[in-house]
């Protein structure tokens, strides 16, 4: 991968969380700490959930080609973790709830962004060919930035203790999609042999949609009352 392709990546997986920064007023606030300490707390849970899938669900020899269904399913629900985690960095910060929810989303999400995917771009920069992989990368870390930023809204609105009754169902069933999202793409992918550019678009219109209902749980939550 030569540097110039390099450098576009680059751009295009850090831009929209700059941007987010600075148009969210987080960069107001001096958020910046907050967001890394955000960032520590995603590391402190991924090593949890590591060891946890390292004792109880150690790699399975299977054969070339089959998918395990149930171990993937039980992985994916050790993922329960990253809204505890969310909670907890949530719980620590003081204000108004977008500033939480902002901060909480954009340090977990850099985190992530920094440990599966900038590391692989390093790597491929030393290369000297152009490989479509690492844009998709790119586009998949700002699939992954509105991903937490409607997880983090719909951690946060699920712990009100004023939340309405019949607020709670639709907020848990977007939860249970934000968590097992990846089993489900993947599974999807497995059962109807998608390339990689399908994938990414898949999986951005769920990402898309499950944002947009929490979009519109949010508005109507804050504003109804």
């Amino acid at each position: 991968m030569t540097l110039f392709h390099f450098g576009n990546c680059f751009a295009l997986a850090y831009s929209p969380y700059f941007i987010a920064y600075k148009c969210t007023g987080l960069s107001e606030y001096n958020a910046f700490w907050r967001c890394v300490q955000a960032g520590a707390t995603y590391l402190f849970v991924q090593l949890c959930k590591m060891l946890f899938l390292a004792t109880f669900f150690p790699t399975w020899d299977a054969s070339v080609g089959v998918y395990d269904f149930v171990g993937e399913f039980m992985k994916a629900t050790v993922d329960l973790a990253d809204l505890v985690g969310l909670h907890l960095v949530m719980s620590k910060n003081a204000g108004k709830g977008e500033y939480k929810i902002m901060v909480a989303a954009m340090g977990w999400s850099t985190a992530e962004l920094v440990m599966s995917r900038c590391i692989p771009l390093w790597v491929g920069a030393r290369g000297i060919e152009f490989d479509w992989r690492y844009i998709q990368m790119s586009l998949d870390s700002n699939i992954s930035l509105v991903h937490y930023v409607a997880m983090a809204g719909l951690v946060w609105m699920f712990s009100r203790y004023d939340l309405p009754k019949h607020y709670r169902l639709p907020i848990a069933i977007l939860l249970g999609l934000s968590v097992y999202k990846l089993f489900l793409m993947e599974s999807v992918i497995h059962i109807f042999v998608l390339g990689s550019w399908m994938a990414l678009l898949v999986k951005a219109a769920v990402t898309g949609a499950v944002s947009l209902s929490a979009l519109l749980l949010y508005v109507s939550l804050v504003h109804g009352n």
